[in-house]
């Protein structure tokens, strides 16, 4: 069973895809075109289980150092003083 409403703000979902983005050792990693559950109110993203296990697959590959990745320009700011 999909999940219809938006745990955040009770925005309808719709299948769609998204990235998703996380820091592993020193780097960002960008995963495009993952399918989701996306909020059409405020965008945020539901997986399925499926998903959720590939996604982990991919970051254990690059925590490892075990994935060839593109590089992409980045740049970092800090909200500290």
């Amino acid at each position: 069973m999909s999940p219809d409403h938006c745990s955040f703000c009770k925005g309808k979902l719709r299948e769609g895809t998204t990235e998703f983005m996380a820091h592993a050792a020193d780097e960002v990693i960008v995963i495009k075109d993952v399918p989701a559950y996306v909020c059409e109110q405020c965008g945020e993203a539901y997986y399925t289980q499926e998903t959720s296990r590939k996604i982990d697959g991919i970051m254990r590959d690059a925590h490892q150092k075990k994935l060839s990745m593109r590089p992409l320009p980045a740049g970092e700011v800090s909200l500290k003083g």
